[in-house]
This record gives C-alpha cells, structure tokens and sequence, in this order.
C-alpha cells in the first residue's frame, strides 16, 4: 500500500531544482545509459522535458519521493494513441512505500486521461526490481534489444515492455 502521506501531481516549473537533485542521487549503472551527471548540471527541464510531462510524488512536507515523466513516443500521428514512460525514480529514504508503483499508476491513470489506450517503456534488462514491478502491473516482454548498450564491461539488453490501457485487457 502507498504510503497515504505521499500525493502524486504534475510537476511545476519551480521542481526544477529538486527534480535535478532527485536525479543525480538516484543515477545508477541498474538503469542509466548516460555517464553519471558531473557539474555543472544541465537544467532538468528543456524543450523536450517540460515540467508537464512528469508525475512527481511529493511528501507532506514538500519532498519529492519521486518522479515519472509519460510522453509520446514520437511526433506521428498514427501513434498519438500510445504513451511512454520515459524515466522512473524514487528517492533513497521513500524506498519500500510503494511510492514507484504509485507513480507507475498514476503514469497510465494520466495517460488515458490524455486519449492513450497503451502505455510502453524500455528497461534494462539487469534491473530485475523495475522489470518486476512493471510486471506486475500488467507490462508484458514485448521485444528485447540484445547487447545493445556496453555498461562498466559488460553487454546489457534493452527490454522493450508495454501494455494496454483498456479496461479488459
């Protein structure tokens, strides 16, 4: 169950800063392809990261636990009906309260409220806590990228998952 004193909502231009920092410290070889961030920072928001494109969870006291950013895929419109999850992480000390399953939930909850009847991702395939929990959300294996990134000496997949968002499925 979530933590009830976490509330999810879409992120605001003032996050910028804390959204930052939440990324820094949760950057990880399990999930990231880039080179850990090094100063000076490039801005958390841009062009192609707008503030309206992220969930973050944030606590009672104004912490963020965490954060989920949902785009379209592409700019196509054949595929306006599908989103991506583009970016998950919870902060340390609001790890084991759920709070990256509220966010994964909050993530389809918004992108059917956009039109959108499925929802797909892309996760390393040696995060076996993420792929887990996505699925266990109804995120199914639905293609895999062998070898396709060279991390600290080793060959990793890129796992491509998705769902539907209709109600039945």
């Amino acid at each position: 169950m979530t933590d009830p004193n976490i509330s999810i909502r879409i992120a605001l231009p003032g996050d910028e800063e804390p959204l930052g920092e939440l990324d820094r410290a949760t950057w990880s070889p399990l999930h990231a392809v880039a080179p850990r961030p090094q100063p000076p920072y490039e801005p958390f928001f841009d062009s192609t990261h707008r503030p309206q494109d992220f969930l973050v969870a944030e606590a009672e006291d104004g912490r963020l636990a965490g954060y989920v950013r949902v785009v379209p895929p592409t700019r196509l419109a054949c595929n306006t009906h599908v989103r991506q999850i583009q970016g998950l992480a919870v902060a340390e000390w609001a790890r084991g309260r759920s709070v990256g399953r509220a966010l994964l939930l909050a993530a389809c909850d918004e992108a059917r409220r956009q039109g959108a009847t499925r929802m797909t991702l892309r996760v390393l395939g040696h995060n076996a806590p993420a792929r887990a929990l996505y699925a266990s959300e109804g995120f199914v294996v639905e293609g895999v990228l062998p070898g396709e990134f060279f991390l600290q000496g080793r060959y990793v997949d890129d796992v491509l998952m998705g769902r539907s968002l209709l109600t039945g499925d």
